[in-house]
């Protein structure tokens, strides 16, 4: 994703739970404290839920650094 109205933080997700929906929650968390605007939060939403659990992950890559 490039053109971020934000500066990607770092997260880690190796204590997270595996579950989608918890890495989605802690990605929207870093998101919003980092300033995203509506429109990334939705748009990261909604390519992270088009596909399966790896489409999830490559996403979440595009909108934060992952440790």
């Amino acid at each position: 994703m490039e053109n971020l109205s934000y500066e990607k933080p770092t997260i880690t997700l190796s204590n997270t739970d595996g579950n989608a929906f918890s890495i989605i929650g802690k990605i929207l968390k870093a998101m919003r404290k980092a300033g995203a605007k509506k429109e990334e939060i939705n748009s990261f939403i909604k390519e992270a839920t088009s596909g399966d659990y790896d489409h999830l992950l490559q996403t979440c890559f595009k909108y934060v650094e992952i440790e």
